[in-house]
């Protein structure tokens, strides 16, 4: 028989000869690979698990999770693998796995009632369903022993069963009123009252201001307390905010914050790219998954301040995010994996996984690398290499994670790298110049990245899915943006991935988009797909309509722009409500999928699980990704501005005044209180007219190096007008004495035409540059 290995995370992996695969062993999701083998009897989320409930009359415990989830892998280690558990939950219920990075529909639902019930979510989230799907009870990880006032997962399932078999109807009272909330809300208006004036982008700017500036950490960047995410959408938000307001403390919040993240331990400092939040406020210890969301985003934020500040220490963090992706995320046809585990093995002989291993280095790991790889530093000694860059990066003898933060033990006498000081305090203290001390450094991560790559790697999640492969474009686009030697290889990487998406993960004879597809890792170039199709959510069509525009933005290719508009079309037929507004996150009749909700929106004012009132809590929001509403509320401003289309500026209008009542507003969704003052404020419109050629070429890559949250570039060839998206603008704007001509407008007022490219790049840099003092 074959040998199968277990890949519980932070127990231990062995090599085990298992009795029988379960159902999940046909499916792609490598979080339910991971649970194959597992002795529960897993269905995946279907028609034949939930046929089954309902002919045995039992409970349904749904599990999900994602495969770099690290308490996730501790449940399966503890409870999902043990023998005496996997009886209780195959004796008593139908037990279901899902994938929530598959399938965020069903995750976002059973959330909602989790939050609501508990107050705080979480994965891996359990709940336990009727068979008609209502939701019972709910919580997240629950332990193989009680601890910690938590009860322990044995007596938890023994409870739910006997209570099922002795009083079923209180149990079915507290789901049903959930339900028929959620069903309610799925139908619900706009509040008329709550309704946008002109003007109040304004008023809700200058609160959303002064709620950051009370929740800013001035002394590590950020805002409120640890965990701290980096919450892209947030940092773009404030940017734009700068930009209206040109109050220099919202721009220092920004990059105080990027500059934080950049120095700490959060950045993987000897390659590139980003862990996925820090444990604590100083950045410094962290949750070591690496997910494809934060590399898009993040490179995106880095590219928008450096275009602000031409900051070349931004520049470098967005550019090792792209090294990071093209060698370790980057399926061999172009799309992008879903991310990195925290935990590995720490060698290859040892058998049982820790967080960070891979990532964190003892005293004497780096001192012996240095010395033996001593020809590396040229006539640098490794003793001073070595003294250098472990003050530098606060390196200590006896490891430098504190002992509260590291409650496992996994790091005892490591060290993750972290930049207290700065380039010019480590300078100062070793009387060297900036050039000498940066080819030191990057040495030194060069040497201890070879020798990381002969360490157990973290389990590589090979899904491929569309929506995070648009945060990717955007960023690869915004990168491609800064006007940096690496261009072409940035829009070669992006021409190349939207390629893969179009190819791979969409069909074109019905225009939808699917949400994932699945490699295999390595150079194997095979694609996988599920036996039953997952189509696209909001998120999927948002995400990449949102790259494409960036991508044309970068490239001035109209295909990118047509598929934009196309794929606009097919998701305002699949998701929009037509009569109060605003998108829904999955299709209408949808198969098992109780309510549809829309992202961004609360439930109201409280909801009574027995007899208590649980505070609202919103759906989703603008967090470590933004809604699908927020982006698309900004998809169709600009939408309606390449293509001189009103009702795309009304339905944006109409969508934002759905969400017109959440408070405060900015510091819920931030990403659509930026579409709010593009949609009141109006655009920027460069129209670039002249034929294809360097003259023009120069004219747009000046436009583009800089940060303007709401510009649209349109190239006006008088050669080919046909061509053209807007005809208004094609035969509006004309060449002035046959020269390359440039019209910048705001909100259709337009400036006096420019000729000069040297005056062009001169205007802009007075409106939207800021020298970093």
């Amino acid at each position: 028989s074959q040998d199968f290995r277990v890949m519980a995370t932070s127990g231990e992996v062995k090599t085990e000869t298992p009795k029988k695969g379960n159902r999940l062993v046909s499916a792609k999701s490598p979080y339910l690979l991971q649970h194959a083998y597992n002795p529960v009897d897993w269905y995946p989320w279907g028609e034949e698990a939930f046929e089954k409930a309902r002919r045995e009359n039992k409970v349904i415990f749904l599990s999900v999770g994602y495969s770099t989830c690290h308490w996730c892998h501790v449940m399966e280690h503890e409870s999902f693998e043990n023998p005496e558990t996997a009886a209780i939950m195959n004796a008593n219920f139908v037990n279901i796995k899902v994938d929530r990075e598959e399938r965020p529909d069903i995750d976002k639902i059973y959330m909602q009632f989790l939050l609501l019930s508990k107050g705080n979510g979480g994965w891996p989230m359990s709940v336990w369903l009727t068979p008609d799907l209502a939701p019972l009870v709910a919580g997240t990880y629950f332990p193989n022993k009680s601890r910690y006032g938590i009860p322990s997962f044995n007596m938890v399932l023994e409870n739910i069963a006997t209570k099922w078999l002795t009083d079923r109807e209180s149990m079915l009272r507290a789901g049903n009123t959930l339900v028929s909330v959620l069903q309610k809300q799925e139908n619900a208006a706009p509040l008329a009252e709550a309704a946008f004036e002109p003007g109040s982008a304004e008023d809700k700017l200058g609160q959303a201001i002064y709620v950051h500036k009370q929740r800013f950490d001035e002394t590590h960047g950020g805002f409120g307390s640890e965990p701290k995410f980096p919450e892209v959408a947030r940092l773009n938000f404030l940017f734009h905010g700068y930009l209206v307001t040109k109050d220099v403390d919202v721009l220092d919040m920004v990059l105080q914050t990027l500059d934080h993240i950049g120095r700490g331990g959060i950045n993987d400092h000897v390659f590139g790219g980003f862990a996925r939040y820090a444990t604590t406020k100083d950045w410094h210890n962290v949750h070591f998954e690496k997910m494809l969301y934060d590399q898009g985003q993040l490179m995106a934020a880095y590219a928008n301040g450096y275009k602000l500040t031409r900051s070349d220490n931004f520049l470098g963090y967005a550019d090792k995010i792209y090294q990071y992706l093209v060698k370790d995320l980057r399926h061999p046809l172009g799309g992008f994996y879903a991310g990195e585990d925290a935990d590995s093995l720490p060698t290859h002989q040892d058998t049982v996984k820790k967080e960070g291993a891979f990532y964190a280095w003892s005293w004497e790991e780096v001192q012996e690398a240095f010395k033996a790889q001593s020809q590396r530093f040229g006539e640098v000694t490794p003793e001073r290499a070595f003294e250098v860059y472990t003050f530098h990066y606060g390196l200590k003898p006896q490891g430098n994670v504190p002992l509260e933060s590291d409650p496992h033990g996994h790091l005892t006498g490591k060290n993750i790298l972290i930049v207290r000081g700065s380039n010019e305090e480590t300078c100062s203290n070793f009387n060297l110049e900036a050039k000498p001390l940066q080819e030191l450094l990057d040495t030194a991560n060069d040497v201890l990245h070879v020798l990381r790559d002969q360490r157990p790697r973290p389990h590589l999640d090979t899904k491929i899915i569309c929506a995070w492969n648009g945060h990717v474009l955007s960023g690869l686009s915004k990168l491609a943006n800064c006007g940096t030697a690496k261009r072409e290889q940035y829009m070669l990487t992006a021409k190349q991935l939207v390629e893969f998406l179009r190819k791979h993960m969409y069909d074109s004879e019905k225009k939808i988009l699917f949400r994932s597809c699945y490699g295999l890792g390595g150079e194997d170039a095979s694609l996988e797909k599920n036996e039953f199709q997952i189509d696209g959510f909001l998120d999927d069509y948002a995400f990449l309509i949102k790259g494409l525009l960036d991508y044309y933005k970068a490239s001035l290719d109209l295909s990118a722009l047509r598929w934009a508009k196309e794929l606009q079309e097919t998701q305002d037929k699949l998701f929009l409500d037509e009569t109060n507004g605003a998108y829904f996150f999955s299709q209408q009749n949808s198969a098992n999928v109780i309510v549809r909700l829309k992202d961004g929106k609360s439930l109201g004012k409280a909801l009574y699980i027995g007899n208590t009132a649980k505070l609202c809590v919103f759906v989703d929001h603008d967090g470590a990704e933004p809604s699908g509403n927020s982006v698309s509320a900004r998809n169709l401003i600009l939408l309606s501005h390449y293509y001189d289309e009103d009702a795309l500026l009304q339905r944006a209008g109409k969508l934002m005044n759905f969400f017109a009542d959440i408070s405060p507003f900015g510091q819920a969704l931030p990403e659509m209180l930026s579409a709010l003052l593009l949609h009141q404020n109006g655009l920027d419109l460069v129209a670039v007219v002249g034929p294809d050629s360097p003259d023009t070429e120069r004219f747009v890559e000046i436009c583009r190096k800089f940060y303007i949250p709401g510009m649209i570039i349109l190239h006006v060839d008088p050669l080919h007008p046909d061509e053209a998206s807007n005809q208004r603008v094609q035969k509006k704007f004309k060449m002035v004495n046959g020269k390359t001509t440039v019209y910048i407008c705001h909100d259709r007022v337009c400036r006096m035409p420019v000729t000069d490219p040297a005056q062009l790049e001169e205007n802009l840099m007075a409106n939207f540059f800021t020298e970093r003092v």
